[in-house]
C-alpha cells in the first residue's frame, strides 16, 4: 500500500513540475486551443490591454493573466465549453448577482463565459476596473 501511496505522490509532483514549466507566454497557451477558443482568448487578452495600456503579462497557474502595479489583477483560461475568467475571491463575491442574472456559472474564485455566447465585455471592463481599485486601495 506505501507503494502506491508513494507513486500518487510522485505522479502528483511530476504533474504539477511539468505544468509549472509549459507555457512560457500567452501565444504558446493560445496555441493548444481550437481556433474559435483561440479567438475569444485573443479578444479578452486585447480587451483588457484596450482597458489598462500598459498592463504586464504573465502566466500564473498555468493560465494567461495580468498585473497591476506588480499585483495579480486577473487570470482567464481557455476550456472545451467555456472561457474561465479569474478575478480573484472579492470581485467574485461583488459581481455575484450579475452572474445569476446572466446565468453564469461560478465558483468563490472563477466564473465561466460559455464558449457558444459573445464575451460579456462590459461585464468583464467593470471586473478588472474592480480589481484595479482593489489593489489600489491596498497599497495606500
Amino acid at each position: 500500500m506505501k507503494v502506491k501511496a508513494l507513486n500518487v505522490q510522485f505522479n502528483a509532483f511530476f504533474y504539477f513540475y511539468l505544468m509549472k514549466n509549459t507555457f512560457k507566454n500567452f501565444e504558446e497557451y493560445f496555441l493548444t486551443f481550437p481556433e474559435e477558443t483561440q479567438q475569444k482568448l485573443e479578444q479578452l487578452r486585447k480587451f483588457i490591454h484596450s482597458l489598462i495600456p500598459g498592463l504586464e503579462e504573465y502566466i500564473g497557474y498555468q493560465m494567461p493573466a495580468f498585473k497591476h502595479n506588480e499585483k495579480p489583477l486577473v487570470y482567464f483560461a481557455g476550456y472545451k465549453n467555456h472561457i474561465g475568467f479569474y478575478p480573484l475571491p472579492e470581485a467574485i463575491i461583488h459581481f455575484e448577482n450579475d452572474f445569476e442574472k446572466r446565468k453564469y456559472k461560478f465558483s468563490k474564485g472563477a466564473v465561466q463565459f460559455p464558449m457558444k455566447e459573445d464575451l460579456p465585455l462590459d461585464l468583464v471592463e467593470k471586473m478588472v476596473q474592480f480589481r484595479m481599485m482593489e489593489i489600489d486601495q491596498k497599497k495606500s
